[in-house]
């Protein structure tokens, strides 16, 4: 696949600029969730999806977060998500961005934004194929749920980065990366580097 996008530099300007406001914890997420995954099962191809789960921090009980459910759909194909899925995504009224996984380089993914009626994002569906980054996301929130000063750790990084940077997502999400890759190594068993 290649690096092309299907929307303009202003646009991703735009949706980087978002304010960035944290949420206590929800116990109705993993419902929202929930009824994400039944959803996405109703118009995806079976054949498609490899495996669907809750990441970030609406997935970690007790962690507050930006309200969006995100959830990562392992498939067998980015090539036929989109074929297949984008036209679907986006006639329900899905917002689709051929993005970058990490920074500006590839490994791309298809990534769809679902928002409510007052524009508000409530989730988001990352579309990957199998890879050490679609792990990491599954072991970070694994070693967070099991780990409750890593949760609060954690919260109060991300409070002084939404301070410092409310509406720059980009280097919101920068801040936290050291975070992330330390929690991941430990997850793995190995050193940070």
């Amino acid at each position: 696949m290649s690096r092309e996008t299907n929307i303009s530099s202003e646009r991703i300007r735009e949706l980087m600029s978002e304010p960035i406001a944290l949420a206590p914890y929800d116990p109705q997420w993993p419902e929202r969730y929930a009824e994400a995954v039944i959803y996405l099962q109703s118009v995806l191809p079976a054949d498609l999806v490899l495996r669907i789960d809750h990441i970030g921090s609406t997935a970690i009980p007790d962690c507050s977060a930006k309200p969006v459910i995100d959830v990562q759909v392992e498939v067998t194909s980015l090539e036929r998500v989109r074929m297949e899925v984008v036209p679907v995504l986006e006639a329900d009224g899905h917002e689709f961005i051929w993005r970058p996984t990490i920074g500006e380089e590839a490994p791309f993914y298809a990534w769809f934004i679902r928002r409510n009626a007052e524009g508000r994002r409530t989730h988001h569906f990352h579309c990957v194929e199998p890879d050490a980054a679609s792990e990491d996301r599954r072991l970070f929130r694994d070693a967070l749920r099991a780990d409750p000063g890593l949760v609060a750790g954690y919260e109060a990084l991300k409070r002084e980065l939404s301070e410092a940077h409310p509406n720059d997502r980009a280097a919101y999400t920068k801040g936290k990366t050291r975070f992330v890759t330390e929690v991941v190594a430990n997850a793995r068993g190995g050193a940070i580097l």
